[in-house]
């Protein structure tokens, strides 16, 4: 009799490993970097090639894309900070009518405007706040105006033309606009090398249409956390912080997987640790680094339950807090912990983003590597600067 035992791992069709690396998949399938640098080379490893995924490092199974690269190194972080951003544009959060002599009008509805839609000019000149556009619809004297505005990442010009309220004689658009946002957040890691930063591990988006906010530039701010609203089920908690008047960098990044910027000042001698590769992340214990009260930040214990391979760039993993003194503290994961670092067998492996709002001691992660690779954008601004 023959007995046959058939197992699935799924395998990926495209994967990222570091030079000198050899990576399992489920500890049963096995595929090299076949490429051999030199040590003393000190320019950047990237490249791309195809090779071939065998059952017990013997029987060819499937060919897989390998992007081979250099190990990354970075400062864990774990601080709190300060946000404030201001948008390309202003974004419409709310269309309304305006009252009128002949009634109520809403010129937004008229012109075929949208809530998130992101005005960037008005007859050709740009807007950054909402006084301007305001005042542009106040001396137009009813006349169309031409606005540039951006939709889901499409450009497109619309025919406005605000009207005159009856109440105070002044021509209104009747659109309820946002350039700017603030809140507070934990620093996810830097480069101590060039004092390129990470936070959140997922955007800043709008509170009211949930749209991501376009940057058009922002300021990292030192933050002093003064205590928390304990998180409980079906209620998410939120550290309580105040913005300190000191501005620890910029910001030039917002999007799905969180800020990025440029500190001012950073120290070259700081300790790094190496950022895990997705493959390299593991189910089972790990830590995060966190600040939830002014005696600054500190390790806590918690549980990696799940990981996914999906597309998702923010859920990655399925976090627990078991942390006992956490736990106590703030009821698990509450907002404001957004960009805590998880490490794990001495990597930085992720970073936390969301919490379950029905169970506050569970919550997501995102890879480290997705930030990573996000990041390489704030290194070509500083290439071409």
């Amino acid at each position: 009799m023959m007995l046959v035992i058939v197992g699935y791992v799924r395998i990926p069709d495209e994967m990222t490993i570091s030079e000198y690396d050899e990576m399992n998949v489920g500890k049963t399938y096995v595929c090299q970097a076949l490429v051999n640098y030199s040590p003393d080379d000190v320019s950047p490893v990237e490249t791309e090639y195809s090779t071939s995924v065998k059952l017990f490092n013997v029987f060819p199974i499937k060919s897989a894309k390998v992007k081979v690269s250099r190990r990354k190194y970075v400062v864990p972080g774990g601080d709190a900070f300060g946000i404030r951003l201001y948008t390309k544009g202003v974004m419409i959060i709310r269309i309304d009518a305006v009252t009128t002599a002949a009634g109520n009008v809403s010129p937004g509805k008229a012109a075929g405007l949208k809530e998130g839609d992101m005005i960037i000019s008005v007859d050709g000149v740009e807007v950054y706040r909402n006084r301007e556009l305001s005042a542009m619809f106040a001396s137009s004297g009813g006349k169309k105006l031409k606005l540039r505005i951006e939709r889901d990442s499409k450009s497109r010009e619309i025919e406005f033309t605000p009207v005159l309220c009856s109440e105070d004689a002044t021509y209104k658009g009747g659109l309820w606009i946002r350039d700017s946002t603030a809140g507070i957040g934990t620093i996810a890691w830097h480069d101590r090398t060039n004092g390129i930063f990470a936070g959140l591990g997922h955007a800043v988006c709008d509170a009211d249409t949930g749209e991501i906010m376009p940057l058009s530039g922002g300021d990292a701010v030192e933050a002093k956390i003064k205590g928390c609203y304990k998180g409980t089920s079906g209620s998410a908690g939120e550290l309580c912080g105040v913005f300190s008047s000191g501005t620890i960098g910029s910001l030039y990044i917002n999007g799905e997987t969180g800020v990025y910027g440029i500190m001012d000042s950073f120290d070259e001698n700081d300790k790094v640790v190496p950022v895990a590769l997705r493959q390299e992340v593991k189910t089972g214990a790990a830590q995060i680094i966190c600040t939830i009260d002014d005696t600054g930040s500190a390790y806590y214990d918690i549980e990696i339950e799940k990981i996914f391979d999906g597309k998702d760039n923010q859920r990655n993993l399925v976090l627990r807090v078991t942390d006992p003194k956490l736990l106590e503290k703030t009821g698990g994961i509450v907002q404001g912990m957004s960009g805590s670092p998880i490490i794990q067998n001495g990597m930085l492996v992720g970073a936390v983003t969301h919490v379950f709002v029905d169970d506050p001691t569970e919550g997501y992660g995102i890879f480290a590597q997705n930030m990573t690779e996000t990041a390489e954008g704030v290194e070509d601004y500083l290439k071409a600067s």
